[in-house]
């Protein structure tokens, strides 16, 4: 009797193309921002004249934005090009949190049927919703850390599982890492930005730019394991990429 033969398993190290894309997308930043200073620093000074209530606005705007499928990278970023690193973290944070569960309600109580429609039929949410009713939590903390489905989608989706409220907020902490990786990196623009029109040091803006390569490493070390342990819990799950 022969044998069937066995799927290759993925390889267990460090995704090069990934590292090399973070790159590439650190030296497109440096150059947009010698285009595109005289419009970051506006910015900038804008959300700065609102005073304390600057984050909380842009928290508002960023929940309305994710209920309206906006993509929660490029809002992300601009938490970065406004607030810095820390600042900005917290902030976006609390605005995707707000706004993820917003959709959630939205999909459970509103509009169940039409987000029904716009997922039929895909394999993935079917083994995630199987895997929920017995981890909840945990599946719902994993596909945060790991982007199974887009963002904005999967907040929607989740409404239609038996995951509990206060669970789904839980496991919101795992928006932690990759909220960070995308504020840095709109952090970085800014700084970019700024050395370009020679408001800022050049020498600075590199030192950030090594701490976004550090933190994009981690980043998909995080998002690696996050996939492995998924995969056991919710069975093969072919995952992509947050559009």
């Amino acid at each position: 009797m022969s044998e069937t033969p066995q799927s290759p398993s993925p390889p267990s190290g460090l995704p090069v193309r990934r590292i090399l894309g973070g790159i590439a997308a650190i030296l497109a930043l440096i150059a947009i921002g010698r285009f595109a200073g005289a419009y970051v620093e506006p910015f900038r000074e804008w959300v700065d004249g609102l005073g304390a209530a600057g984050p909380l606005v842009f928290a508002l705007v960023y929940a309305i934005g994710v209920v309206a499928f906006v993509p929660g990278s490029a809002l992300t970023i601009a938490g970065g090009l406004a607030f810095g690193v820390v600042k900005g973290s917290v902030t976006v944070f609390f605005g995707a949190t707000l706004g993820a569960t917003l959709a959630f309600l939205v999909a459970r109580y509103f509009a169940r049927e039409a987000i029904e429609k716009r997922i039929a039929g895909n394999h993935r949410f079917a083994a995630i919703d199987r895997a929920i009713e017995n981890e909840g939590r945990k599946i719902v903390f994993l596909l945060r850390l790991s982007p199974v489905f887009p963002f904005t989608l999967l907040n929607y989706g989740l409404g239609l599982t038996r995951v509990r409220l206060l669970d789904y907020v839980v496991a919101s902490l795992g928006m932690i890492p990759g909220t960070v990786l995308y504020v840095y990196l709109g952090s970085l623009g800014a700084d970019a930005a700024s050395a370009a029109s020679g408001s800022a040091d050049a020498g600075q803006t590199a030192f950030a730019a090594i701490g976004f390569v550090a933190t994009l490493v981690v980043t998909v070390l995080v998002t690696r394991i996050a996939r492995r342990a998924l995969s056991e819990a919710a069975g093969d799950i072919e995952t992509t990429q947050e559009s």
